[in-house]
This record gives structure tokens, C-alpha cells and sequence, in this order.
């Protein structure tokens, strides 16, 4: 996974599976910043990866911080519709 980090924003790069709960706790102590999870190289998610995504939002948020996804493979946008958690996201 590359972590990239930009004045205000952090580009998050995950591969093949979406873990990064480790990586995104580290980082929350930062207020005010954009996070942009680039979702192109997942095509395949599930319900820890979800739980990840959704447990940190919150985490996030509190702190002042977005979260934006992007680049959703047509198999992984399914489970975000499915889950109805694309109405909970920022997806683009």
C-alpha cells in the first residue's frame, strides 16, 4: 500500500486487500485534512475491510477530516451500494 501525504490531504493506495486500519489510526491526530482512498487497484472487499472503512470514518470525521473515494472497481461499487454505505461515503 502506498501512503502518500500532501499539505492537507493524504492519498491512501491500497493493493489487492483493503486492511489499513493500522495506517489510518496513526494518522488521525492530524485535524483539517482530506483523505483520498484510491480505490483502483481493489477488486475485492469485504466485511473487515468495510468494518475498517466504516470504524475510521467516525474517527476521522470527529477530527475535522473527509474522507473521499475514488476510483471504485464495478465489483467493490456493488458492495458499496449493497451495503448502502455509498450514501455514507463520499465516493467520486
Amino acid at each position: 500500500m502506498n501512503i502518500t501525504k500532501q499539505e492537507q490531504q493524504i492519498v491512501f493506495e491500497p493493493e489487492d486487500f483493503l486492511n489499513f486500519q493500522h495506517h489510518m489510526a496513526r494518522l488521525i491526530s492530524q485535524p483539517h485534512q482530506v483523505w483520498l482512498i484510491d480505490m483502483s487497484k481493489v477488486d475485492f472487499l469485504d466485511s473487515s475491510g468495510l468494518f475498517s472503512l466504516v470504524t475510521n470514518l467516525s474517527a476521522v470525521r470527529s477530527n475535522g477530516c473527509r474522507i473521499l473515494i475514488s476510483n471504485l472497481q464495478p465489483s467493490v461499487r456493488i458492495i458499496f451500494e449493497l451495503t448502502q454505505l455509498d450514501s455514507v461515503f463520499e465516493i467520486c
